[in-house]
């Protein structure tokens, strides 16, 4: 039997610029295997990094499995309260689709398939785990409080989103319906 939750994706984003992580909102990405072209996480294969260190050395070169970056507006909101600031926005975590209708998003198991109406489909990887860089982000947007930032790593476990890697590529557009298929 299969299991599917309906979603939508409520915006989509890329990086503007590829030395940062910080997204932009756009109507529409294009994917293709590598992810979404002139990304900063685009590519087949990418360096071992510190998530890594007990298998490969840093720099190793492995699959990239962190082509896309999804989060949802329900833990966004629910990190944000426990934070205590307004909103946290999926651009300073550098997400590229703000997924919405989903609740404890970031649990859905390695395996699960996001299909998206206009054409993509994805993989999702596992919990993209919280990191300061983003924390920093936030913190400068919600007052500058240096404590803000490591708090954010804390209180976003289990709440941070997803990374996956593209399975069938093509298009995916702002109030896009998805399809998320359980395995």
């Amino acid at each position: 039997m299969v299991r599917l939750i309906e979603a939508y994706a409520e915006a989509v984003l890329a990086t503007p610029d590829p030395e940062s992580f910080v997204t932009a909102r756009t109507d529409r990405i294009e994917v293709d295997l590598g992810g979404i072209p002139g990304d900063r996480h685009y590519g087949l294969m990418r360096p071992a990094d510190v998530r890594y260190k007990h298998l490969y050395p840093r720099g190793t070169m492995i699959a990239n499995r962190r082509q896309i970056s999804l989060v949802s507006v329900e833990d966004n909101a629910d990190v944000a309260g426990k934070l205590g600031v307004e909103a946290i926005m999926p651009e300073w975590l550098g997400a590229n689709v703000l997924i919405s209708g989903c609740p404890e998003f970031t649990l859905l198991p390695r395996g699960a398939r996001l299909l998206f109406e206009s054409g993509a489909s994805l993989i999702c990887e596992g919990e993209n785990e919280p990191c300061i860089g983003p924390g920093e982000v936030i913190a400068e947007h919600c007052g500058g409080d240096a404590k803000l930032a490591a708090r954010f790593v804390k209180t976003a476990q289990q709440r941070r989103g997803i990374v996956c890697s593209v399975e069938l590529p093509g298009t995916i557009a702002a109030g896009d319906k998805v399809r998320i298929v359980l395995p």
